[in-house]
């Protein structure tokens, strides 16, 4: 080849891959101009045509999957299901009944005032924490370090934070006080810092840490934990059993075994210091959504989770978080959402006070909105309700043969004290309505609870038996 066709080869080895881009690019724009005016199948892809030669049938409203379900009860039919069965004498001489349909019309009543609600006071706190929050709020727990040696452990009122990190297939997926150690440590390693002292604030909650109105022997019995802005698996001990004295140092002691694990050492121990505006945030981590801890509260009657969020709800509300606070803060709001809340008195967050009472059409009430259209920031109320005979805490209950209707229809929250048996939440019967109800009572001789227990079970199984509609 000659010098002039050596010259020739290698223009045309230049130019062509240029020539096939340009070539490309002008592609592209003719076709971003032709197609400009054209929909954007991602965002409209019914407006986007067929191709040519294809016909395809106009688009048509689907038919339903299944039929509407029924419309409201018939009250008639609800006073057949279950008069006389809250007759039954293993109920005592106090019982107080609500039943009513999605839309708030009562269809059913028995007695009237007021009657203790054990643990179904948890719907109120836990739907007045969804609404004065959101269902996407979390609670974090900080290290901030006030000078070079010295960090302390900050309480957000984390009501699940745990000492340990959860499984994998944990739900809700906690917070835990190992993984933030192991941040304070890289953060501490990385300037140089390998001793620090360690404080813990739990300031956040004020006023007492139990309620006076609980019976004396609850926190010595080891029933439930002082409730404190800080602490780790809601102030049980490493066994799981009982329940410690002080859950703020206790959670602060975990968090510092997994420091000196990490690699920094704890000199002294732990104590009590408020953390300061200006001081440096050196690690956090945070709770699950508020609303898979209202789902876990409500499913498991979680006393020590009820108690952080009224203290959250006061908090949120521009209450003093303390016992009273939380307890006027739930009540507030939920009276704002439109429930009837008259004669209630209500003393703390989980319905272990004995003084707390309720009209249970608060409890139906409170279901209704609950259940409405208009607040979904209150679904996980309903959502974290047990299924009878399946889980949560009426996983052991629809046992009998009497109750084989409601297993898995009835979906409530028990209330349990001495003397005291409860059940509200909702039920669908055989024709697919569905209804809310509750059931309170409060005067039953302790040698009939586990009857008046069954009694309720088969109360509400009638209820999902009935073809009420």
């Amino acid at each position: 080849m000659g010098r002039s066709d050596a010259r020739h080869g290698s223009r045309l080895g230049f130019w062509l891959p240029v020539l096939l881009v340009v070539a490309l690019l002008a592609g592209a724009g003719t076709a971003y101009w032709l197609d400009r005016d054209r929909p954007d199948p991602h965002e409209e892809p019914a407006a986007v045509a067929p191709p040519s030669g294809l016909e395809l049938p106009p688009l048509a409203d689907p038919s339903p999957v299944a039929a509407p379900a029924a419309g409201v009860a018939d009250p008639r039919k609800v006073r057949r299901a279950v008069a006389r069965l809250l007759r039954d004498d293993d109920l005592g001489p106090h019982v107080l009944a609500a039943v009513a349909g999605l839309d708030g019309m009562p269809l059913f009543a028995k007695g009237r005032g007021t009657a203790i609600p054990a643990s179904t006071l948890k719907l109120l706190t836990s739907a007045a924490a969804l609404e004065t929050m959101g269902p996407e709020q979390t609670f974090a727990t900080t290290v901030v370090a006030p000078s070079r040696r010295r960090i302390v452990l900050v309480g957000g009122g984390d009501p699940l934070l745990a000492s340990k990190r959860p499984g994998k297939d944990a739900y809700p997926r906690v917070a835990d006080v190992v993984t933030l150690a192991k941040d304070t440590a890289a953060r501490l390693l990385a300037r140089g810092t390998t001793r620090v002292r360690v404080g813990y604030d739990a300031t956040l909650f004020t006023g007492p840490d139990v309620s006076p109105h609980w019976p004396d022997s609850y926190v010595p019995d080891q029933v439930v934990a002082p409730i404190q802005s800080l602490w780790v698996d809601e102030g049980r001990p490493a066994s799981g059993y009982g329940r410690v004295e002080d859950p703020a140092q206790t959670a602060a002691t975990a968090f510092g075994a997994a420091l000196a694990r990490a690699g920094v050492e704890v000199v002294g121990v732990p104590e009590p210091r408020e953390a300061g505006v200006g001081d440096e945030e050196l690690a956090r981590v945070s709770s699950p959504p508020l609303g898979q801890i209202v789902e876990h509260t409500v499913a498991t009657s979680d006393n020590e989770a009820a108690e952080v969020l009224a203290r959250q709800t006061a908090l949120a509300t521009g209450a003093p978080a303390t016992f009273a606070g939380g307890a006027g803060a739930v009540l507030d709001t939920v009276a704002a959402l439109g429930v009837p809340t008259e004669g209630a008195e209500v003393y703390d967050g989980s319905g272990l006070s004995r003084d707390n009472l309720l009209d249970p059409e608060t409890l139906t009430g409170l279901l209704d909105v609950a259940a409405a259209p208009e607040h979904p920031e209150l679904r996980t109320v309903l959502t974290g309700l047990p299924v009878a005979g399946f889980n949560g805490s009426l996983t052991q209950r629809f046992t009998q043969d009497a109750d084989a209707a409601g297993r898995g229809a009835v979906r409530a929250k028990t209330g349990t004290l001495t003397g005291v048996s409860g059940l509200a939440g909702t039920v669908t019967d055989r024709t697919g309505t569905p209804m809310v109800f509750a059931f309170l009572s409060d005067r039953i001789d302790p040698v009939d609870t586990l009857d008046a227990r069954a009694a309720l079970d088969q109360i509400t199984s009638a209820l999902a038996g009935c073809r009420c509609s």
